[in-house]
């Protein structure tokens, strides 16, 4: 039964393929006749003007430079103050003065030490001959309400200049 239906339907969907097309020929043939097939030329490509590079013998700039330069550079006047650059930083010597505040001290007779609050939150235990701040800065001495901290500022002109300051104790009573 099912194969009589089909076979009696299957003509009627085949008439459909020949219907006449002749309209849409005409459309075609006007869109194609109003269309311009103009194409731009393509850019002319410029001119490749030859470089010759001659610094072979200079430093790249895209290598870091050697260590022994960059101290032969730091130290170029040898007669004039500056810092130790060998000694191993200390952890105090990455924040700046204005980042450290006092907060108490510890110790006897014989050492004082002072308790230094980062501006990270960190405390830490100082005494004389630890360096702190951004500026080679050395604890010359430790009292009950400051820390007397000498600092290598540099020149300008490859000299350093000592400078003397002080962190001093931060009371309870002027914090927020």
């Amino acid at each position: 039964m099912k194969k009589i239906v089909f076979i009696l339907i299957l003509p009627l969907f085949i008439s459909g393929c020949f219907d006449n097309t002749d309209d849409l020929k005409a459309h075609m043939a006007t869109v194609q006749a109003n269309t311009t097939t103009y194409i731009e030329p393509m850019p002319s490509a410029p001119v490749f003007h030859h470089f010759e590079y001659s610094a072979h013998t200079l430093r790249s700039p895209f290598v870091a430079p050697e260590p022994e330069a960059i101290q032969a550079k730091v130290q170029q006047m040898s007669d004039c103050l500056s810092p130790d650059l060998r000694r191993r930083k200390q952890p105090l010597e990455k924040f700046s003065l204005s980042d450290l505040s006092m907060k108490g001290t510890l110790g006897g007779s014989g050492t004082l030490w002072a308790l230094v609050e980062a501006s990270d939150g960190t405390l830490h235990r100082v005494a004389s001959g630890n360096y702190v701040g951004l500026f080679n800065g050395i604890i010359m001495a430790v009292t009950q309400d400051k820390v007397k901290v000498v600092e290598l500022i540099p020149d300008g002109a490859g000299c350093w200049v000592k400078r003397e300051t002080a962190v001093v104790m931060v009371r309870a009573d002027l914090e927020g």
